[in-house]
């Protein structure tokens, strides 16, 4: 597995209503793509800043989504562009399921 987040500054006079506002709009669109097993939103307490946080099956199936298009989509939405890392990712603990999913 791997771990993509990509994180951004927040946009000048946005507020949160704003921001929550993108994410519900948005967020069907990262239904059903292929090796993409889960997806959070994340917002900074101070507001300052978001990230998405990614979990795929593979690091050439993220490679292959993040295209120069999606990158200048999400530039865009969020007014900046985005900042990525990027993790190889051996274990998940889903905790609230009580079980342990390995790379």
């Amino acid at each position: 597995m791997y771990t993509v987040m990509w994180t951004f500054n927040a946009p000048a006079g946005m507020t949160r209503a704003d921001i929550d506002a993108i994410i519900a709009a948005t967020a069907h669109t990262y239904l059903a793509i292929p090796g993409l097993i889960r997806k959070y939103y994340a917002l900074a307490e101070d507001g300052a800043s978001l990230s998405g946080i990614y979990l795929w099956e593979s690091k050439s199936q993220a490679d292959a989504f993040y295209t120069p298009e999606w990158v200048a989509l999400v530039t865009q939405r969020w007014a900046g562009a985005p900042q990525r890392q990027g993790w190889n990712t051996p274990m998940v603990v889903e905790s609230r399921e009580n079980r342990l999913v390995a790379a």
